[in-house]
């Protein structure tokens, strides 16, 4: 068994965390450390320790790993020091505000033999598990284009900011999800084109992207934005003998603002009117189109790969390099900001 603490008491710990490691029997949550914790507006479970001393983490000897789920400005000098403390670390997204500060943590963990990890819960949506059991059916032929969409209509979010840090704005908040689904898939791009914007002019929020890798003859983009009124389809894989198109997103996240949880079992499913159509053409140019049934997703697979790893020692499911590679994809972005 692992046993765990929060840094954070708000929505990430909430929503995103505790309803998937509760239904697991491998781990233990023992203390949630925030500064206003024992006030905290989410129910609170009776078996656990709410802290507003972070001392309650560092020196219990107890705590095998800390998840840290504080403000992105916190998340270096909390991760390095659990890892002082001789903790295991999992950290929300985005890891960390610069490259630096990662290289730094997985530095300072691999030289103490411990374990960290930026929390990747959106390699386990359902749409993205859908797609890449379409692409390995070879349905669709030789890949030539992969769209990502993640759109939001929220104007209201940019526009109530005048000014905003970059690592606080759209492109580090959302794009590190799906550049991860990206490279966790397909690997490092040979090439990668952006375009990051601040819709509403200059030294204003950060509030849409669009990015291009490129794997030789292949495309992927990520897009996103703020102001859609209409959501542009989750996925859209294009072969040289077919197209899917994915229009509705995992709906675990959805679920889970209407606390709906893990243990229903319902929970995160797709409907048929959610699963995404096939469309290919076969050696005679005949038209098929077809449904097909989403795959399961479950961010809770995270904390399965954590513990397979630390306490069975199989092989890490997100890798430093991959970590290490949205991070610098993420700096890269903010070069480029119009």
């Amino acid at each position: 068994m692992l046993t765990l603490a929060y840094i954070g008491s708000g929505k990430s710990v909430h929503r995103y965390h505790l309803p998937f490691v509760l239904q697991r029997s491998n781990f233990k949550v023992k203390t949630i450390y925030s500064p206003h914790a024992k006030s905290t507006k989410w129910d609170k479970i009776e078996y656990v320790h709410y802290s507003e001393d972070e001392n309650d983490v560092f020196l219990d000897p107890e705590i095998d790993m800390v998840v840290i789920c504080s403000g992105v400005e916190t998340h270096f000098s909390y991760a390095l020091k659990a890892l002082e403390h001789n903790k295991h670390v999992l950290v929300e997204k985005p890891f960390t505000i610069t490259l630096n500060e990662a290289q730094i943590l997985f530095s300072k963990a691999q030289e103490k033999g411990l374990f960290i990890e930026c929390y990747q819960n959106r390699r386990y949506d359902s749409d993205f598990l859908t797609v890449q059991r379409v692409i390995e059916s070879g349905q669709v032929g030789d890949l030539l284009e992969l769209e990502m969409h993640f759109d939001y209509y929220r104007p209201e979010v940019p526009m109530q900011v005048q000014t905003l840090p970059f690592h606080l704005g759209y492109f580090y908040g959302h794009a590190c999800h799906s550049l991860d689904q990206v490279i966790s898939y397909f690997g490092q791009p040979d090439r990668i084109v952006y375009d990051v914007r601040s819709l509403l002019g200059p030294n204003r929020m950060n509030d849409y992207f669009d990015v291009d890798l490129f794997y030789h003859n292949f495309k992927v983009s990520i897009k996103s934005s703020f102001f859609r009124l209409k959501e542009r389809p989750s996925f859209v894989l294009y072969g040289k003998k077919g197209v899917f198109v994915k229009q509705t997103k995992d709906r675990q996240e959805e679920h889970l603002k209407q606390f709906i949880m893990p243990d229903q079992p319902y929970f995160g499913l797709d409907e048929e009117e959610h699963y995404g159509i096939l469309t290919t053409i076969d050696e005679l140019n005949n038209i098929h189109e077809s449904s097909i049934k989403s795959e399961i997703g479950d961010y809770g697979r995270v904390y399965d790969a954590i513990y397979n790893h630390i306490v069975l020692g199989e092989e890490r499911v997100v890798r430093p390099f991959q970590t290490l590679l949205v991070m610098e994809i993420l700096e890269n972005g903010k070069k480029e900001l119009i």
